[in-house]
């Protein structure tokens, strides 16, 4: 009887222990399977919703520090629809505070989207407003019975950025602007869109108020430090406005360079628009190639191309400054008859003469001397046709034919060589003169001066676009034209300051040829000589009061120069002169 019992406490005790062991076993199994692992995150997400987190979007400075480009807090007004007691009480408040119809906010709670309970019904409300409210809901919650909701219970406001201009319209054509939606268009807002937003981030967030702590803090995006000096843009965008109003033109616009870096210290450009009235865009501006003439509008310039012309003759030794020429008003070409801007011979000339006096006939021949090929290879080098690589959104790269094209005609080549027949833009002009002013290398015309990203300043390096002539070319070009400057008495001349540059007057090509009486007036010049800190691109689109650059454009650019010297802290040459030899 006992070993019965004996066998079945024995048979009893395997069964226990089988079975511990398959527990055992099991909660092995459980603790390392996949599944466990899944098990562990979700169990740490307890207490926790993912949201989305989108940083504040990078500032924009001057070279100075002074800010362009912010951030202001603005609010989201809404609605939590199943806790809203009284609709037409929240109606008639934000109707009183935003200054809207209230039955506007009353027809949109009574008829929301189908499975909305947030309805979102105002956004963009400023500080004031938003205070306003706050304290209206204050009010009503110390006036609401206790223990029961308010009147406006189910109203919510919620904070978020905006982008905020504090200088308005200054240098809008250089900064562009931000949507409503947080994208950005035109210049450095549009071209560096990715950096100034940053990255928005997804992350699990607890619900317990007590665990705010734990809120990750997003980085913002990246701050951007201009080239742009914010009391020169200033200065120049005021000339531009009064040379428009002097001279009766349409348009018009006026950039400063640094030559030898390519840092563009001031671009002014008409028409403009206060930034954060963005909304104008389309009033003001017929299309995007007008909100930025000095990158997006390519234009026939003129005779300002004839410094490019006549520094490819002197690199490919084509000519040298004193080769003469017998100007008899006019020389045929490519089966036509080009003639000088006045009609008139100006007789025997040398080269500096040619571009004193802006003789298109010498300069065409100058080009037939070279050749297609030279004349082609050499505007091609100085980058014509192509973009100069700017970093503002919106570059056209204007248009260069060449033999072989279907429109090119021999003619094309003389009538190039003095800058009609080809079109480029300002900056297309500035990188290629640079090449005279900057010893022979063209610097790459940049906006960006430094970027700053989590405490740290990332430096924009200088870059350059090639040689397309030789030092000894750029600084015999360079004393060519200040020699003509000088020889003519030029209006662009500033007193103390030895400058060297180019007039251009340009007739406008029509559907039925170039019209009659209208043109594009230019100059471009560059100095002090001897240690070159500016270079100045301006631009007349349709003078009235006179049709020629010497008297409308050239002007502008001496003064310009003289406000550039000033704000720059440029000491006259007798100054530098007399420092340099101690």
């Amino acid at each position: 009887m006992r070993q019965e019992y004996a066998w079945r406490s024995l048979v009893i005790a395997a069964l226990l222990a089988f079975v511990c062991a398959s527990v055992v076993l099991q909660m092995l199994r459980i603790q390392y399977s996949p599944e466990a692992q899944v098990f562990r995150e979700q169990s740490a997400l307890y207490g926790r919703k993912l949201e989305t987190f989108h940083p504040e979007r990078g500032a924009i400075y001057d070279r100075n520090g002074r800010l362009l480009a912010g951030s202001k807090t603005v609010y989201e007004v809404g609605v939590d629809l199943p806790a809203a007691r009284d609709k037409q009480a929240i109606a008639t408040t934000l109707g009183m505070v935003l200054g809207r119809d209230a039955n506007e906010f009353y027809d949109a709670m009574m008829d929301p989207p189908d499975d909305v309970r947030y309805l979102v019904l105002a956004d963009f409300v400023d500080a004031d407003a938003a205070k306003e409210i706050i304290q209206l809901l204050e009010s009503a919650r110390q006036m609401a019975e206790p223990g029961k909701p308010s009147r406006l219970t189910g109203l919510a406001l919620n904070a978020h950025p905006q982008r905020e201009y504090p200088e308005g319209a200054l240098a809008s054509n250089v900064i562009g602007f931000v949507s409503l939606e947080g994208r950005g268009y035109f210049g450095v807002e549009e071209k560096y869109n990715s950096l100034l937003a940053g990255n928005a981030v997804q992350v699990w967030v607890p619900t317990d108020p007590n665990r705010a702590l734990e809120i990750p803090q997003v980085p913002g995006g990246t701050t951007l430090v201009l080239t742009i000096d914010r009391q020169l843009q200033a200065a120049v965008e005021e000339i531009l406005v009064e040379a428009l109003g002097d001279y009766g033109a349409d348009n018009g616009t006026i950039v400063v360079m640094d030559p030898r870096d390519g840092e563009i210290l001031a671009l002014a450009s008409s028409p403009q628009m206060d930034l954060n009235d963005f909304g104008n865009y389309g009033f003001i501006f017929n299309n995007a190639s007008e909100f930025n003439r000095a990158l997006s509008m390519p234009y026939e310039p003129g005779s300002v191309l004839k410094v490019l012309t006549m520094a490819a003759a002197i690199d490919s030794g084509t000519v040298v400054p004193s080769t003469p020429f017998l100007d008899t008003g006019a020389i045929q070409a490519g089966g036509a008859i080009i003639r000088n801007w006045d009609d008139e011979a100006w007789g025997q000339q040398d080269m500096v003469g040619c571009l004193q006096h802006s003789l298109n006939v010498c300069l065409a021949w100058v080009a037939e001397r070279m050749g297609a090929d030279t004349f082609y290879r050499y505007m091609n080098r100085f980058g014509f046709g192509h973009l100069t690589g700017v970093d503002l959104a919106g570059e056209a790269a204007g248009r260069l034919k060449v033999p072989g094209d279907s429109d090119w005609y021999p003619v094309d080549l003389a009538t190039n060589a003095f800058g009609q027949g080809v079109s480029v833009t300002p900056l297309q002009m500035l990188m290629a003169v640079s090449s005279v002013a900057n010893g022979g290398r063209m610097a790459v015309p940049h906006v960006l001066y430094a970027m700053v990203r989590e405490g740290r300043q990332y430096s924009v390096p200088v870059q350059y676009s090639g040689s397309p002539i030789s030092a000894e070319t750029a600084h015999t070009m360079t004393e060519m034209l200040a020699a003509s400057l000088e020889n003519e008495s030029s209006s662009a001349l500033v007193p103390g300051y030895r400058v060297a540059g180019k007039t251009g007057t340009a007739q406008i090509p029509g559907p039925y040829g170039y019209e009659i009486g209208a043109t594009n007036a230019s100059f471009i010049g560059w100095g002090p000589l001897s240690d070159p800190r500016f270079m100045i691109y301006v631009w007349l689109e349709r003078p009235s009061t006179s049709i020629w650059g010497s008297e409308t454009a050239a002007p502008i650019f001496s003064k310009v120069v003289q406000k550039t010297i000033l704000m720059l802290n440029i000491a006259p040459d007798s100054v530098r002169n007399e420092l340099a030899s101690q």
